[in-house]
């Protein structure tokens, strides 16, 4: 579950809030106002996910970490 700050403590922290202010599905032209972004890692990508909650389209972002 993502917890959601009103700034970011983390650069990953300050890139989901960046997601968070553009929230208009691609899709159907929702804009969700109440949602976010949820963000997952596997150690070596982090991965950035919001479902619209009006079409139910995911969009996904992912960026990949190296050494």
């Amino acid at each position: 579950m993502a917890i959601k700050h009103g700034r970011g403590t983390t650069p990953l922290d300050r890139l989901r809030t960046q997601y968070d202010r553009d929230l208009r599905c691609r899709e159907c032209g929702f804009e969700d106002t109440d949602g976010g972004w949820q963000a997952r890692t596997t150690g070596d990508r982090v991965s950035y996910r919001h479902v619209c909650p009006s079409c139910g389209a995911i969009e996904t972002r992912t960026l990949k970490l190296h050494d």
